[in-house]
C-alpha cells in the first residue's frame, strides 16, 4: 500500500541528507516563511494547527509555548533525540536520514519562542544519527542557513540513559550534571535550561513546524481527527512480517497498520496483543484491533498512543515473560533516586521472574499490585509509572497465563 511521506522524504528523495538536495525540495522555506512573521504569529500558526507532541504525552506544542515566561530575558528550546523507548525508532530513522528538517524545525521553534539558542540532544548510542546532524548544521552554518539572524544550533550526544528522555532529567544532562530527574514545580517552562525559560519538543514533533508554516495549519489538519490533527509515523516491530516505520494520518485503524502495511503476523499464527505506544503503555487484547491509531480513540480503548511505538505479539509469545522482560528493563533503566521506583522495580521484576520459572505463588500474582500502587504516582519523573501499564494489563487480559504457570509449575507455551 502507498504511504504519504511528509516527514520520511528520504524514501522518496535519495540523499535528502545534503543540504542541496533538501532545498531543491522546499527546504528551510517553512524557515523563510517563518522570519517574514512575528514570532508570536508563527506560535499561533502551530496552535491552530492542532500539532501535539509525538515523544509520548501528546500535550499540544502551541500550548506548551505559550506557558513560557516571555518576560524573561534568556529562553531556550532543546529538541529530544534521547530515543530509548522499547518499541520505538522513528526518531533514528530522521535523523540519519532528513537531518535538514529537524534543524529547520528547531530554528523554527527556536525563533517562535526568541530563544538565542536550539539544543538537539541525542541518545548516545545513535551515533551515526549524531555524525549526520552535526554534518548537516554545518552544512547549513556554511549557506548562511545558521547566523547572526538566527538561533545557534549545539548538538550534543548524552551518555546514553532512558531516563534522559524525560525533560528534566534530559536537561541536567545537558547541563554537564548526571542525568537525574529535577523536582517539579518549577517546570521548564519557567525554570529549565540554565534556569532559564525552556522547550523541549521531540525531534518528530520539530520535524512537523517546517511543512506546517511551508503549507499552512488548515493544509496541516486534513488529516486525522478534530482533536488529534495530522499524521504520525509509528513504529511497527514484533511479530509482523514487515516491521518498520510508516508514516500515516492519525486515527488510521490498528488492524489496517498492522495486517495491510506490516503484512500481518506470520503463516498459521494470529495476533494475541498489540502494544500500541511504545512499552510503557496498556496492551490491547487481540478483539481491540480495529481502534483507531488517535490519542482520543486509544484512551477510550483503555490504552495510549504514546510514542506510537506498535509492538505486535503472537499467540507463541508468553505474556508472562514479556512482562518479566519489560520490567527488567525498567528496574535496570530506573536511576535510583526515588525508592518507590528503585525498590518497585527491583520487587516486581524478582517477582515476575519467578512465575514465569514456574516458581511463583498465588501470593505473588496479588501481592504485584499492591507493590504497583506504592510506586505508582510516588516518583519524581515517568519511569516508576512507566513500568507499570503493561504489567497491570496482562494481568487483567491474560490473567489465565499468569494462574496457569503458578498451576503448572511452568510455562504453558512451553509444550
Amino acid at each position: 500500500m502507498s504511504t504519504m511521506h511528509i516527514l520520511l522524504r528520504h524514501r522518496d528523495i535519495p540523499d535528502l541528507y545534503r543540504l542541496p538536495v533538501y532545498q531543491a525540495h522546499r527546504g528551510y522555506e517553512g524557515l523563510r516563511q517563518a522570519h517574514q512573521m512575528a514570532p508570536a504569529t508563527v506560535r499561533d500558526v502551530v496552535t491552530r494547527s492542532g500539532l501535539r507532541g509525538r515523544g509520548g504525552a501528546g500535550f499540544p506544542t502551541g500550548r506548551k509555548w505559550s506557558f513560557l515566561d516571555y518576560q524573561a530575558p534568556v529562553r531556550y528550546f532543546v529538541v529530544n533525540i534521547d530515543e530509548a523507548e522499547p518499541g520505538t525508532f522513528k526518531d533514528r530513522e530522521l535523523a540519519e536520514h532528513n537531518p535538514h528538517q529537524i534543524i529547520e524545525g528547531a530554528l523554527i521553534g527556536a525563533y517562535a519562542i526568541e530563544a538565542p539558542a536550539a539544543f538537539i540532544f541525542v541518545r548516545g548510542e545513535l551515533l551515526t544519527a549524531y555524525e549526520v546532524l552535526v554534518r548537516a548544521r554545518d552544512e547549513a552554518r556554511s549557506a548562511g542557513l545558521i547566523g547572526p539572524s538566527t538561533a545557534e544550533v549545539y548538538i550534543y550526544r548524552s551518555a546514553g540513559a532512558y531516563i534522559c528522555g524525560e525533560e528534566t532529567a534530559l536537561l541536567e544532562s545537558l547541563e554537564g550534571k548526571r542525568g537525574h530527574p529535577r523536582i517539579k514545580p518549577p517546570f521548564p517552562a519557567q525554570s529549565g535550561l540554565y534556569n532559564q525559560p525552556t522547550v523541549v519538543n521531540n525531534a518528530e514533533t520539530v520535524a512537523n513546524l517546517p511543512p506546517i508554516l511551508s503549507n499552512g495549519a488548515d493544509w496541516y489538519r486534513q488529516w486525522g481527527t478534530e482533536a488529534s490533527p495530522g499524521i504520525k509515523i509509528f513504529s511497527l516491530s514484533g511479530r509482523v512480517m514487515r516491521p518498520g516505520n510508516y508514516e500515516l494520518p492519525l486515527s488510521t485503524p490498528l488492524r489496517t497498520l498492522i495486517e495491510d502495511y506490516g503484512g500481518g503476523v506470520g503463516p498459521g499464527r494470529h495476533v494475541k496483543a498489540v502494544i500500541p505506544g511504545g512499552s510503557s503503555v496498556p496492551l490491547l487484547p487481540a478483539e481491540q484491533l480495529d481502534v483507531l491509531l488517535d490519542y482520543e480513540s486509544l484512551q477510550e480503548a483503555g490504552s495510549m498512543l504514546g510514542s506510537g511505538g506498535v509492538v505486535v505479539l503472537d499467540d507463541q509469545v508468553c505474556i508472562v515473560r514479556a512482562a518479566a522482560r519489560l520490567m527488567k528493563f525498567y528496574r535496570t533503566e530506573s536511576c535510583g533516586k526515588c525508592t518507590p521506583c528503585r525498590e518497585g522495580t527491583y520487587w516486581m521484576a524478582d517477582i515476575l521472574d519467578r512465575i514465569e520459572r514456574g516458581e511463583g505463588t498465588s501470593r505473588d500474582f496479588d501481592l504485584l499490585p499492591d507493590i504497583a500502587d506504592n510506586v505508582g504516582g510516588k516518583c519524581l519523573c515517568p519511569l516508576g509509572d512507566a513500568s507499570l501499564p503493561f504489567m497491570l494489563s496482562a494481568m487483567r487480559h491474560f490473567r489465565e497465563e499468569f494462574v496457569a504457570h503458578i498451576d503448572r509449575h511452568r510455562c504453558p507455551l512451553a509444550g
